[in-house]
């Protein structure tokens, strides 16, 4: 008797860390270089639909390939104590963020824009007021971008924390070594720049005001992500779980959907769900 090989094994694996769909092209890159393994990674859903074979291939090393790009991985959880509990608001960090670096930038916006409004020594005040948001408003990005700089990798969050990081280190060099911080300083209004102008301006209400509206998209996509990948599953759960599968003998036996293959044949009542796609092949019923 020749042995048969393992039959392929399908899983899904929530993925956490995802800030773009780049991040889930390099996830999946990772996952379809192992041997035997067929990936597809959802960034609207943050899960990784994967095929493997586990006579080649294990879980750990699945959760490793995803670890090695930078991000978190873990096992489905088949706990359905766990699942009927409701689903915690991952927006609500992000939300807290977006809050506090509103009321911290909008002050320093109109500081910059608005000459009537830069009283002696304001750009000390837009120094403190903007910092925080840099730092802490814009974590979210500096410890993405630091990530994906360990592994060789630029995303849109490397994009984002140089860009706002160099506004921000600009404007301390300025207020410090270049004279910006000397009392009566003011800056105009000026749509075009006179040519070698600018050498003590500073730029804080760039770096905040950059942050304040990456931060606000990332949460309105969170927040519409959250609810389409709830409808998602919803959609899901209206599926059958299980089938009644008949054996050569023509017993039934329930298996899972996913342990359905071509060939198999399964009995399907009066109202209840089919399981997939197949072909009738004797009886009548009426099925929703």
């Amino acid at each position: 008797m020749s042995a048969q090989p393992a039959a392929p094994k399908r899983i899904e694996l929530p993925i956490e860390g995802m800030t773009c769909s780049s991040c889930a092209h390099r996830i999946e890159k990772k996952l379809n270089k192992l041997d035997g393994v067929q990936a597809t990674v959802n960034y609207a859903t943050e899960q990784a639909t994967v095929e493997f074979d586990p006579s080649r291939v294990g879980t750990d090393e699945l959760l490793a390939a995803v670890e090695a790009t930078g991000y978190r991985a873990s096992l489905p959880n088949d706990d359905e104590g766990e699942s009927e509990q409701e689903e915690p608001d991952t927006t609500a960090p992000l939300r807290r963020r977006l809050i506090g670096s509103a009321v911290l930038s909008l002050p320093v916006l109109l500081l910059a824009m608005i000459p009537a409004l830069q009283f002696e020594y304001w750009q000390w005040l837009a120094l403190q007021l903007a910092t925080p948001v840099v730092i802490w408003g814009a974590w979210p990005f500096h410890r993405a971008a630091w990530a994906n700089l360990k592994h060789a990798a630029a995303t849109m969050d490397t994009l984002i924390s140089v860009g706002t990081l160099a506004a921000w280190a600009w404007s301390v060099t300025a207020l410090f070594f270049l004279g910006a911080g000397e009392p009566g300083m003011h800056m105009g209004f000026d749509l075009v720049p006179e040519r070698g102008a600018g050498g003590s301006d500073i730029y804080l209400e760039v770096a905040a005001v950059v942050t304040l509206f990456i931060l606000a998209g990332r949460y309105f996509e969170a927040r519409a992500k959250r609810r389409s990948g709830a409808a998602l599953r919803a959609l899901l759960e209206l599926g059958a779980k299980e089938a009644s599968v008949l054996d050569d003998d023509g017993n039934e036996r329930q298996v899972p959907i996913g342990e359905l293959i071509v060939g198999m044949r399964f009995v399907v009542r009066p109202g209840e769900k089919i399981g997939t796609d197949g072909v009738v092949e004797e009886g009548r019923s009426a099925v929703d």
